[in-house]
């Protein structure tokens, strides 16, 4: 794959990729579609709630879905979420366990209490294991900057 740049793959691999995704052929993808073409790693389908999130902060046509031009941007969002979550994802188990949140929360200059990071770790953690997914991972990040955001703005 090459990259332009700006760390973006290039178009001919995008639109091959988007190609497949759009199983409908209608020019956009949808949740459904977005949901079977990414891969939290651990062969299970990506958390419905995080794909709805991520469509909605790319869908500029406000569609339900994101088109060709929205998908680049896309693609970059998760390919960069995906190499963060792998560089807090210390033990390379596939998920981030109680430590390893602390650690990327911390990182990202959240300061937050162990007793939150425990909440935010059951409430993302799908499957009850005392781990975050990838997926779930990526959710917990948004809610949190948009928590953040808001409480600054006010």
């Amino acid at each position: 794959m090459t990259y332009n740049h700006d760390g973006m793959p290039d178009q001919q691999f995008l639109w091959d990729v988007f190609q497949r995704v759009d199983k409908d052929r209608s020019g956009h993808i949808s949740a459904d579609e977005l949901q079977v073409a990414l891969s939290n790693g651990t062969w299970s389908a990506f958390n419905p709630e995080t794909i709805r999130l991520m469509i909605g902060m790319f869908d500029r046509d406000n569609r339900g879905t994101v088109s060709f031009q929205d998908f680049g941007a896309l693609w970059k969002y998760v390919t960069d979420w995906q190499n963060c979550f792998r560089s807090f994802d210390r033990d390379n188990s596939g998920n981030i366990d109680k430590a390893e949140l602390k650690t990327a929360l911390t990182s990202f200059g959240y300061r937050l209490s162990d007793h939150l990071i425990e909440v935010l770790l059951r409430k993302f953690d799908r499957f009850g294991r005392g781990t975050i997914l990838f997926d779930d991972f990526i959710q917990c990040c948004i809610v949190l900057y948009v928590v953040n955001k808001s409480e600054r703005e006010e």
